[in-house]
């Protein structure tokens, strides 16, 4: 049986990045993420050229009907759906960073961890004016469970994001970084803290970078983010109707979808179409026509739409929400495609980020898939 490609098969992506897989081994290959920020209780891995994200330890994964062996002496992994051998994948190897500490004597796998397989990934302030109201936290998050668990700390310096940025990129060629951040309080909603963050970073490593924050009130922001030597940025919508806003992140709902588009414009006319981005979370009540005309509109005005199926994530208070099935994510991602082709915003063209990973998502395997045909 052949080494399993994803490239030319974005239904085996949706498929497993709605499903999840069990493993035979949890401990074989890469470690898995639990809580935090991003694809949190998922696996990197990879199919031929291409590594995906894939949850392991949700209610959706406990159930599928996808099994992974623990790899072989040659790195590969059989697969098997419903008992049926389908091919074998690879899991990415443990990143050499991890085995350091910072000056300061905290490992090093606490101030930054490794997305999909060159993806270094940060939560800088691992606290949120969200999360700590439990009228306003997002239903979805689980930002502070890797904090309670000792597991990441609470303030990352930008002294100590430099220091493991350079050593990501040394020991394990590490291509792009994202830094996001919980909401501050202030005005900035923690652009400041970002912006510091990246002029540490590009101070001793030529690194691209994707900031991500919610929309700050004063645009001036966005240059000053810029300036620092941010690449892209990331205003995650995450739902894009006002009545699911409400019911699943009633704090950050607060901010009008207005405000948004207004910082979504701004933008684009300081980091460039294309370079500015938003997540969207498939699954969350948002109907799919709902998400094409978002997406759409999001396209016109030169932000890259990243819509990824919702993972519910345990001990949060959607672990048990349903995940989409892969026909619902087959609906939107390839109309999408289309849209971003048509709109010059390929992902292969952002600079640094969750968009160009495209790990949580089969959005860019459509993609490539449209660029070919």
């Amino acid at each position: 049986m052949l080494e399993l490609a994803a490239n030319t098969d974005p239904d085996l992506i949706n498929d497993l990045q709605t499903k999840g897989m069990r493993l035979v081994d949890p401990r074989a290959g890469h470690e898995s993420r639990r809580g935090g920020a991003g694809p949190s209780d998922h696996k990197a891995v990879s199919f031929g050229d291409t590594t995906v994200m894939v949850p392991v330890h949700t209610a959706p994964a406990f159930e599928s009907p996808y099994l992974v062996e623990a790899p072989t002496a040659d790195g590969l992994a059989r697969v098997t759906k419903d008992g049926a051998d389908i091919g074998r994948v690879r899991f990415p190897g443990r990143p050499r960073f991890y085995d350091l500490t910072t000056a300061d004597g905290i490992p090093y796998n606490k101030i930054a961890v490794l997305h999909s397989r060159d993806v270094l990934a940060t939560t800088i302030l691992q606290t949120c004016i969200r999360y700590e109201s439990r009228k306003k936290t997002c239903q979805f998050c689980s930002i502070g469970q890797s904090l309670a668990a000792g597991r990441t700390v609470a303030h990352k310096t930008p002294e100590q994001l430099a220091e493991v940025a350079k050593a990501a990129v040394e020991l394990d060629g590490v291509k792009h970084m994202v830094m996001t951040t919980g909401t501050p309080p202030g005005r900035d909603r923690g652009a400041a803290v970002l912006a510091e963050s990246a002029r540490a970073v590009k101070a001793v490593v030529d690194l691209p970078i994707q900031v991500q924050c919610e929309p700050p009130e004063d645009d001036v922001w966005h240059q000053r983010m810029k300036d620092a030597g941010a690449d892209a940025l990331g205003m995650h919508l995450e739902a894009v109707t006002q009545e699911v806003r409400e019911r699943i992140m009633p704090g950050k709902a607060s901010v009008p979808l207005e405000k948004y588009f207004s910082s979504f414009e701004a933008a684009v006319r300081v980091f460039g179409r294309g370079q500015v981005s938003t997540y969207i979370l498939a699954g969350l009540g948002d109907t799919r026509d709902a998400i094409v005309e978002m997406s759409a509109r999001l396209v016109a005005m030169g932000v890259y739409p990243f819509v990824v199926p919702f993972v519910p994530i345990s001990g949060t208070p959607l672990e048990s929400h349903p995940a989409p099935d892969s026909d619902f994510m087959a609906s939107i991602l390839e109309p999408v495609s289309k849209l971003v082709v048509d709109g010059g915003l390929k992902a292969s063209d952002i600079k640094a980020g969750c968009g160009k990973c495209g790990a949580c998502s089969a959005l860019s395997i459509y993609e490539k898939l449209r660029i070919k045909a």
